[in-house]
């Protein structure tokens, strides 16, 4: 049977499960199947399918008529259903770390018969090599600012369509920037170069969060830790630990995601020229850390410093390219996101609203991810009909990107409709979502 070449990693609420933990831990599979199958909608055949076993046996495991004991049966288990190797006494998985972002040395050419020539081909991989020795020879400001250009279009790009698509390329041009570190060029070059390799570590890292491979996210936002402090970018070093609090109240830990963003902000202090538009982004991360964590007031107190900051942005502040996105619409829709998260729907409608409205029509992925939250939020005020419009408006931007972040929030609306699922509105919505996501549909827990 044939296994998925690369299968998703389950709820990072199920994996935090006590219960799922405890299972894990004595290597109960009649308990770690059912959870799977109740919490990240994974049936039995699918994992039969994952683990590269039988459908029968998987039933009888779930029946609790026969066990599990080989050690290559949960091996194919834990890689099968992206169970980290720790939860079941393994070493570690080989998927659960991105590969060592090295140059290996070029093997000597095996003797193979010589292939007929043909006019168009493309060159070989031995005149790629010359090539990129010439162009490390002369490696200077301009080949530094082409890579920095690259990284912007990479940025837009994943608005636009998600970085799943664009993650090959991204960690090619890692790879090959990490080989040119290798080298001694002069020390203003050198330097570019850790920035330009931190921005392309942060950016992998940040395609697979947003695909809530959480395990390879923050490998890589480790990674440009590590490019950022080679250079003593602190204000960078902070954006990545923003990233990374961001990551965690994802995988419901508000402490972590609290911690990553106190790190950040003293960072941020740290470092010269730090300017308010960082420190009114790093406050609306804290906004975040403090609501999931379900803390009011401190809420409301980063929330108030985030709007302090962001009013004292003077156009002639440098601020580092990587924090431009973080514009008043931007200001607006996470402060009306972190009112979301505390449960202060009629305070979080009108601001997710305006800036929706006012938001680039270029950045697919943050119509429908705000769409989304904004239609959650009016079907808790109790308006079912604005709610089913906004969440319908939101699938053509939704259909355009691939982001599994997007497709959890869909998710999560799709299952807070169950109530109203009789309702004409509601009937309207899941028509038009099985016509555009067929698979969100088939894929949640109320089908």
């Amino acid at each position: 049977m044939p296994k998925p070449t690369r299968p998703r990693e389950l709820p990072a609420g199920l994996l935090t499960n006590p219960e799922m933990i405890k299972a894990c831990r004595v290597r109960d599979f009649t308990r770690v199947f059912t959870l799977v199958k109740s919490h990240a909608g994974i049936y039995p055949s699918m994992i039969a399918r994952r683990c590269d076993l039988t459908p029968s046996r998987v039933g009888e495991v779930m029946a609790g008529r026969r066990q599990l004991l080989h050690m290559d049966v949960i091996e194919r288990i834990a890689d099968g259903l992206r169970i980290p190797g720790h939860m079941l006494g393994l070493a570690r998985r080989a998927w659960e770390t991105p590969p060592a972002l090295v140059v290996t040395e070029r093997k000597p050419p095996q003797a193979v018969p010589p292939e007929p020539a043909t006019p168009a081909a493309l060159p070989g991989s031995d005149v790629d090599s010359v090539l990129a020795l010439t162009s490390r020879t002369n490696l200077g400001p301009s080949t530094l600012q082409a890579l920095r250009s690259s990284i912007e279009d990479y940025w837009r790009r994943d608005d636009q369509h998600g970085g799943e698509a664009l993650r090959p390329a991204v960690v090619g041009q890692l790879r090959y920037v990490v080989g040119l570190l290798k080298e001694n060029r002069p020390a203003p070059i050198q330097h570019g170069l850790y920035g330009v390799a931190a921005e392309l570590a942060r950016l992998t890292g940040w395609t697979y969060f947003d695909a809530r491979q959480y395990n390879q996210a923050r490998a890589y936002f480790t990674e440009a830790l590590h490019f950022a402090k080679e250079v003593d970018d602190r204000q960078f070093m902070a954006n990545v630990l923003a990233c990374m609090s961001l990551q965690a109240t994802y995988q419901d830990k508000p402490g972590d995601a609290l911690a990553f963003v106190s790190a950040a902000r003293d960072e941020a202090l740290a470092a010269f020229g730090t300017t308010a538009r960082v420190l009114s982004m790093l406050s609306l991360r804290e906004a975040f850390a403090h609501a999931a964590l379900g803390s009011r007031t401190a809420t409301h107190e980063a929330i108030a410093e985030a709007h302090r900051q962001f009013e004292q942005i003077r156009a002639s502040d440098p601020d580092p390219a990587w924090v431009i996105y973080f514009d008043e619409p931007k200001l607006i829709v996470d402060t009306g996101i972190a009112h979301g998260r505390l449960g202060e729907a009629a305070t979080a409608e009108p601001l997710i609203a305006d800036a929706l409205r006012r938001e680039n029509s270029a950045n697919q992925r943050g119509r429908a991810f705000h769409a989304f939250w904004l239609a959650r939020t009016q079907l808790r005020l109790g308006k079912l009909d604005q709610a089913c419009q906004t969440a319908t408006e939101a699938l053509g931007p939704a259909s355009s990107v691939a982001s599994e972040r997007v497709a959890g929030h869909l998710r999560e609306f799709y299952d807070e409709l169950a109530p109203h699922r009789r309702e004409p509105v509601a009937v309207a919505f899941e028509s038009r979502l099985r016509e555009i996501l067929p698979t969100q549909v088939s894929g949640s827990s109320h089908p």
